[in-house]
């Protein structure tokens, strides 16, 4: 796992899906203790000093070396587990309407079948709008071996449509519920990358 900077053109794609993929499997399900453990180890520092992500990175590390394993997983448990309904909604249906399942949800799988792309019930117990699945869907789309698919056009039309109308408002719920954290910082560094991904998308215009 390395820190969120840029390099070649190359590692900044590799980076980037990494990046979409490390924040989808921390907002899915209680992290790992071995992703934990690669967390707190991680280098917090870009080779330029003042990226736009660094600080943001060097938060969630310090967060993340400094509680338990257990304490962070009883915090996404706390947030967004539990019977009934939970602390936070990471449903891009409830930040646009209000409610869930509804006409966003029903969009995102309008969107994903043009690309070819479905739930699979079996390992993903969420619906298609959850935080989790959508940056899981752009990390594909940055990383995926199939051009006509994985490509920039795809990539800006897809976080400008499902990503990009939403995170924003989940994040400050997240940053302002006194229990999040970990979360807290994660939501942080999720704004930020979601700024930095929506600038880059902008200069393609």
């Amino acid at each position: 796992m390395t820190a969120p900077h840029l390099t070649s053109a190359l590692d900044e794609e590799t980076a980037r899906a990494e990046l979409y993929g490390l924040i989808a499997e921390l907002f899915y399900a209680p992290p790992r203790p071995e992703l934990l453990a690669q967390l707190r180890v991680a280098p917090t520092e870009a080779p330029t000093a003042g990226g736009f992500l660094e600080e943001p990175w060097r938060q969630l590390v310090g967060v993340a070396r400094e509680m338990d394993d257990l304490s962070i997983q009883r915090e996404h448990d706390a947030l967004f587990g539990g019977v009934g309904k939970p602390e936070v909604y990471a449903y891009a249906s409830h930040f646009l309407t209000g409610f869930l399942n509804e006409k966003p949800l029903a969009q995102l799988r309008t969107d994903l079948a043009a690309l070819g792309l479905t739930r699979d019930a079996t390992t993903m117990s969420e619906t298609e709008d959850h935080v989790s699945y959508v940056f899981e869907v752009m990390r594909f789309l940055v990383a995926g071996d199939d051009v006509s698919v994985s490509n920039l056009t795809q990539q800006a039309k897809f976080f400008g449509h499902h990503v990009q109308t939403w995170l924003p408002a989940f994040c400050d719920a997240l940053q302002v519920n006194p229990r999040a954290r970990f979360y807290g910082a994660l939501a942080e560094l999720t704004r930020a990358f979601v700024s930095v991904e929506s600038q880059g998308f902008d200069m393609l215009t």
